[in-house]
């Protein structure tokens, strides 16, 4: 059924005790390919001030570039040194980042990919985005330092074949890196310097962990107020995409900020935004290839994130978390931060839904027809301003106006044609 469709992409989200977030901020967003330089202009201006509690980054280590097909997205995952050098900017605009986010209240969580170095189709050269030398089917990456004596033996034989396969996806691939001095060193100094430059870590990319050893060897050297490891496989997350534009592609946008608006309502994990950019359908030898594309670029270089009269993002950028919908719903977490699952409700079909204590309250209408019904919502009498339809703006509603009386129901009317179907009030909505 379409609703549980929609609930399976609270995968968005992952659970974790303390996110180390400032104080009353929930939820972070994935700046998919952005540059430093407009992260940390995006801070200031507006996550800091919509309640954001981080950014996730693209990998910030310098990787191969790769021409065929060209500049995919997924070059940020070859990388070949520690150097903080890609096309998203150099070591000093990302220390300027992490500083100026930081001092808004906004945390950098880094994409660290640190064991995907030995496919031999990475060839060897200068071409990468610092200069730096390698060679892949030798396993020689001199500017770690590691060498062909770094990497397990019989499982470097250079692709993954079959993504269908989980024991090459897991266990194979061509990217297992065994435990050595080098490693250790090498792992080392990855995890120190993004500690030193105040970053969290968010993830090890540990797309063979398997076959990784000493892992305890590199966790031991990271500051615990600093460290916090998430292990992730985009390997096993095809399915999902590379980032926002990539998940419309295959859901309207209608479905998507229902969806978004689930996990950010629902008490479960720690929440991810996704928001990235545009990109149109591209197709070579009859195969869409659209899997492939980098982010907006002239020649190469990443466009610089500009900002329309609207708010919304122009240069072919989409930045999904600037819509209203979705911002709002980052304010609503951080509201009814705390606060229990509550008062649930389903027509046993599309239509649902549930409280959080007596904060907050959402209603999805994911069928194809009209809802029109009366619910309980935990909150306190008055009049509430929907935060999906409008916002709250000195007192007044610029969008659906929700009655909540003295018992705490409400009725309810979402019609199935609506831009949005889904309708959430909280306490700080309250006209």
């Amino acid at each position: 059924m379409k609703f549980f469709l929609l609930i399976s992409l609270i995968g968005f989200c992952w659970a974790q005790y303390d996110p180390q977030t400032q104080y009353g901020r929930t939820a972070i967003v994935h700046l998919f390919e952005w540059r430093w330089v407009d992260i940390a202009k995006e801070c200031e201006r507006y996550l800091a001030p919509k309640g954001f509690g981080g950014v996730q980054v693209s990998p910030p280590n310098e990787n191969i570039v790769v021409y065929n097909p060209s500049r995919p997205w997924w070059e940020r995952y070859q990388p070949i040194s520690y150097k903080i050098c890609t096309r998203s900017g150099n070591e000093d605009e990302f220390r300027d980042m992490v500083t100026r986010c930081n001092n808004v209240g906004v945390r950098i969580y880094v994409d660290a990919v640190i064991n995907h170095m030995c496919g031999a189709g990475g060839g060897a050269g200068t071409s990468s985005t610092c200069g730096s030398y390698y060679n892949a089917n030798n396993r020689d990456f001199p500017s770690v330092p590691y060498s062909a004596w770094d990497f397990n033996d019989g499982k470097c034989d250079g692709e993954i074949y079959n993504y269908n396969d989980a024991n090459q996806v897991i266990d194979l691939g061509g990217e297992a890196i065994k435990g050595s001095e080098y490693f250790g060193n090498g792992r080392v100094t990855e995890f120190k310097y993004g500690a030193k430059l105040g970053t969290v870590i968010r993830k090890w990319d540990g797309e063979k962990m398997s076959y990784l050893k000493n892992w305890g060897e590199g966790w031991g050297f990271v500051p615990s107020d600093r460290a916090l490891v998430f292990v992730d496989n985009h390997d096993n997350q095809r399915g999902h995409g590379a980032g926002g534009a990539s998940i419309l592609t295959f859901w309207d946008a209608r479905m998507y900020k229902m969806a978004v608006g689930f996990m950010l309502a629902h008490p479960y994990g720690f929440t991810r935004v996704m928001s990235s950019y545009r990109w149109t359908r591209n197709f070579q030898n009859g195969q869409d290839v659209n899997d492939w594309i980098g982010p907006p670029n002239n020649n190469g270089v990443t466009k610089e994130v500009t900002i329309n009269p609207d708010t919304t993002c122009g240069n072919d950028w989409v930045c999904e978390h600037r819509w209203r919908q979705i911002r709002n719903m980052v304010a609503f977490r951080n509201v009814v931060n705390g606060q229990p699952f509550s008062n649930w409700w389903d027509n046993g079909s599309n239509q649902v839904a549930f409280g959080r204590g007596n904060r907050g309250f959402i209603v999805f209408n994911n069928d194809d027809w009209s809802l029109s019904t009366t619910l309980q919502t935990g909150l306190p009498a008055g009049t509430y301003c929907d935060v999906i339809s409008g916002d709250k703006i000195d007192g007044n509603c610029t969008g659906i106006k929700v009655t909540v009386g003295s018992d705490g129901n409400a009725h309810f009317s979402i019609s199935n044609s609506a831009e949005d179907p889904f309708i959430a009030i909280h306490a700080e909505s309250k006209l």
